[in-house]
This record gives structure tokens, C-alpha cells and sequence, in this order.
């Protein structure tokens, strides 16, 4: 089921990153993001990878793990895979589906462009 616009500004709205946006980007933010659905045990992001995407969780439960070891697991309304993307290292965990997702994502590129098009997000 697709998420209606005012939904996914919601979910955004709840990101620190975002909190000082206004409704307005929040709106361009939402036209952004693509909606993703991936099955339990779908790998989300690797460790030690260029970072592509950021993802909101909408539905389900991921595992965060470094080095192999679990250092927590994500519910609705979390959010991971940003640092990669604010600061172009390499993804600082792995990140799994523990039950069938459905995400938010924004890729690098539009990521990048967001920034550039929308100021209050880089506070």
C-alpha cells in the first residue's frame, strides 16, 4: 500500500535531520522519497561501502550490526544510513531486514541536490 504525501511528511518530520525544515520542504523532501518494500533477510546496507540512499523505516524491523556483532535493532519511523551520505565515508554498519520491510529512501544524488536546493536542512 502506498503511503499517501502527508504520511511520509510525517515520517520525515520525526528525522533530527530534517527538524528545521519547514512543511514546505518537508513536502519536496517527501517527492524525493521512494518507496521501497524488501523481504526479511534482504541486506539494506553493508558495512565498508560507498553510502547511496538514506532510509526511513515505515514498516518492520531491521538489524544494525558492526563487525558482525548486533548493536541494535530499528523499528517504524527509524532512520539509518545518513552519515554516509553527509559525510562521504564508507557505510559504518550492516543493516538487515529482521522481518519483511517497507522503507523510505532517498538516493545520494537527490540527497545531495536536496541539500544544495533546501539550506535549513544543513542547520
Amino acid at each position: 500500500m502506498k503511503l499517501r504525501r502527508n504520511a511520509k511528511i510525517e515520517l520525515l518530520r520525526a528525522v533530527p535531520l530534517f527538524e528545521g525544515c519547514s512543511q514546505k520542504e518537508l513536502g519536496q523532501i517527501s517527492s524525493l522519497a521512494d518507496e521501497l518494500a524488501q523481504p526479511a533477510g534482504a541486506t539494506l546496507i553493508t558495512e565498508g561501502t560507498k553510502g547511496r540512499e538514506f532510509f526511513v523505516l515505515v514498516d518492520g524491523t531491521v538489524d544494525v550490526r558492526r563487525k558482525g556483532r548486533m548493536l541494535c535493532s530499528l523499528d517504524s519511523g527509524d532512520f539509518f544510513g545518513e552519515i554516509a551520505l553527509l559525510t562521504e565515508t564508507p557505510r559504518t554498519a550492516t543493516v538487515v531486514a529482521a522481518s519483511p520491510v517497507r522503507l523510505l529512501v532517498v538516493t545520494g544524488q537527490s540527497f545531495r541536490r536536496l541539500l544544495s536546493d533546501t539550506p535549513a536542512i544543513q542547520g
